[in-house]
């Protein structure tokens, strides 16, 4: 199982060793469990979790968190195959599952670039900047052939919309908790803006 939280923005952080190290900061729950999904009920294993106080929500949403008696913001599944028998619906988790030292993997939703031409979307390396290609430089060349195929493939790398997609960050670094406040310090990176929506979980390990 994991947490929902949200991103913050990064800082520096001195190790243990004095070498300043990029960390970003996460605020991690309060969580509530919503629901509890089973393989007899719905056909997998899951645990639901919802994260954000103050939300407006229509009549079946209200209905749906009754039990919990909170209204929230966000919810979010997490497949879960060992912990069923422990949870509880409108049981609280925290920032307090994690401790220094752990690897986590943090999934969120990557920043959105609008519509971007092939060279900013998929690393293009341009036409030729010499010998009358004037007006070739950004172009992504030939995207098939003429009498074989004589069709574009699928998945053919062309200009198109570019980011706004689910992204996970894998095996980062827990270097503090702090759960006065809910914060989580990771090593490196996090996808997404500040201000979104995270989730954090334990990374397994392979």
């Amino acid at each position: 199982m994991g947490c929902l939280g949200k991103k913050l923005g990064m800082a520096t952080f001195f190790d243990e060793n004095g070498f300043a190290v990029s960390v970003t900061a996460l605020e991690v729950g309060p969580c509530f469990v919503t629901q509890i999904k089973t393989v007899e009920n719905d056909g997998y294993r899951a645990i639901q979790l919802g994260f954000g106080d103050g939300a407006k929500l229509n009549s079946p949403e209200k209905g749906h968190l009754k039990p919990v008696q909170h209204y929230l913001e966000h919810l979010r599944e997490f497949r879960d195959d060992d912990n069923l028998a422990e949870v509880q619906i409108g049981q609280k988790v925290d920032v307090s599952m994690f401790a220094p030292g752990d690897l986590v993997d943090v999934v969120g939703i990557s920043k959105g670039k609008g519509f971007a031409g092939g060279m900013k979307r998929h690393n293009f390396g341009g036409g030729p900047k010499t010998h009358g290609q004037s007006d070739r430089g950004r172009a992504p060349g030939s995207i098939g052939g003429t009498t074989y195929p004589g069709r574009v493939f699928k998945g053919t790398r062309m200009a198109g919309h570019m980011g706004s997609e689910r992204v996970t960050i894998k095996n980062l670094k827990v270097v503090k908790v702090e759960p006065d406040s809910s914060l989580l310090f990771v090593r490196g990176g996090v996808v997404g803006a500040v201000g979104q929506l995270v989730m954090v979980r334990k990374s397994r390990v392979r």
